[in-house]
């Protein structure tokens, strides 16, 4: 017999973000665009604030539309956590991708160098939005899924990887108060944030630089080359503009077919419990890790930042759906780790984009003199605020060096045009291969 509502949903239950409880989305409006600028970006999210910061610290003028409010997509629904590592060599069908060991070395270099970026962010803008680094636990959701942590493992700590180290299942308890996995992975170079308060904080850094516009509920409908520059059309006029960079993500739409075609945007949906009962949370967060695991349809948490509710997130569904469906079917699998939360209700949930990409990767970079940063992975966190500060100082000619993942062919993917007819399809075959490892813990 299902269980009442009311033992499911707190009395105040929202579906919204419990981020916004401390942020919420900015409707910024400009009151004229401008006829012309130096560069339009399309997207106000982490990427395209992130470009606008650099353009205007290298003497060059933008203008960011959004289609909502500021802050309304990707950027202020994530679960928060943030790591110095990428899950290279992984696709978007779960095809195994080989590199060369060059290249692996870089986009490692890449990822240090992004969660390094964002911690400078957020010391020289004075962000205050709960930064702090207590490591990762990734769980193995089956006896098989340890031993291929094990390989993982030994590859890291061959390739100079000296933060990490394997928990067995009879030690995991130091990590995570939950019998549910079979020992993890920790990696120390990892931590959290609350995402809503980060983009508050380099939205305003933005607002505080007089050479970027803001224009709020501003849909871009059309780009069209002119001579050697770009008009953009949009929903409170046309602008023309030196560059176009398009910072949609999961957001991605007909105004770019290209990318459109190489961008599938997955839903993942996140709830808020109500605050634990006194001495719960440490028990099960014992040295305030994030949490993820190694399920192709994997979940992943962490305490908020006052340290009294767990933020629990996952692929509930590869799309859309209703929410207190949402939040049934996460609650199910958080209480699948922690039994002893059955009497825990839910305040919020909620849902947002994320962009995958055919490689698992992100990329930037320019196709037919139209620049862009796509492709967050779920790593959205760290490496979209660094590829758009890489971008804006690339296009002012402050970049040392070349942009990361230019050269990163953004690959189409088989039978897609945009509309992700398959993702029913591919959650269910993987929640099907979930299952079957998970019979033989």
């Amino acid at each position: 017999m299902p269980e009442r509502d009311d033992r499911i949903f707190a009395g105040d239950y929202k579906e919204e973000p419990y981020w916004w409880e401390a942020f919420r989305p900015r409707a910024i409006e400009a009151p004229a665009l401008p006829r012309r600028t130096d560069v339009v970006v399309v997207g106000g999210g982490y990427a395209g604030l992130s470009t606008a910061r650099a353009l205007a610290d290298g003497g060059i003028e933008s203008v960011v539309v959004d289609a909502g409010d500021f802050g309304s997509g990707a950027s202020t629904r994530s679960g928060g956590a943030i790591s110095a590592g990428l899950s290279i060599g992984k696709s978007f069908t779960g095809k195994t991708l080989a590199y060369e060991p060059t290249f692996v070395r870089e986009v490692v270099g890449w990822s240090i160098a992004a969660y390094r970026s964002l911690h400078e962010l957020v010391a020289s803008e004075k962000i205050d939005c709960h930064l702090e680094q207590r490591g990762r636990f990734l769980g193995a959701c089956a006896s098989s899924h340890y031993d291929a942590l094990r390989v993982r493992h030994e590859k890291l700590r061959a390739g100079g990887a000296t933060d990490c180290h394997l928990v067995s299942r009879q030690e995991q308890r130091a990590e995570i108060g939950s019998d549910y996995y079979h020992g993890g992975l920790v990696l120390e170079t990892a931590g959290k944030l609350h995402p809503a308060l980060f983009y508050g904080g380099l939205l305003a850094a933005v607002r505080r630089r007089n050479s970027i516009t803001l224009a709020g509920q501003t849909r871009a409908s059309k780009l069209e080359r002119s001579g050697a520059g770009w008009r953009v059309v949009t929903s409170a006029g046309e602008i023309t503009a030196k560059h176009v960079v398009v910072a949609t993500n999961g957001y991605t739409g007909a105004l770019t077919p290209h990318l459109q075609r190489r961008l599938v945007p997955i839903a993942s949906h996140v709830i808020a419990t109500e605050e634990l009962p006194e001495g719960m949370a440490l028990k099960l967060c014992p040295k305030g890790r994030t949490f993820s695991e190694t399920r192709r349809v994997l979940n992943y948490y962490r305490l908020s930042p006052d340290g009294k509710r767990v933020i629990f997130g996952g692929r509930a569904r590869f799309t859309e759906i209703d929410g207190r469906q949402r939040a049934r079917l996460l609650r199910r699998s958080l209480l699948q780790r922690f039994p002893e939360m059955a009497g825990t209700r839910i305040t919020h949930s909620w849902q947002g984009n994320v962009a995958f990409t055919y490689d698992a990767l992100p990329h930037a970079g320019c196709f037919d003199g139209l620049h862009f940063v796509v492709g967050c992975n779920g790593s959205g966190v760290s490496m979209m605020p660094y590829l758009g500060d890489s971008m804006g100082r690339a296009l002012a000619g402050r970049l040392h060096g070349r942009l990361p993942f230019a050269d990163v062919p953004l690959p189409s993917i088989p039978l897609y045009s945009g509309k992700p007819w398959f993702l029913p399809a591919i959650g269910g075959a993987f929640r099907a291969l979930d299952y079957f490892d998970e019979r033989i813990r």
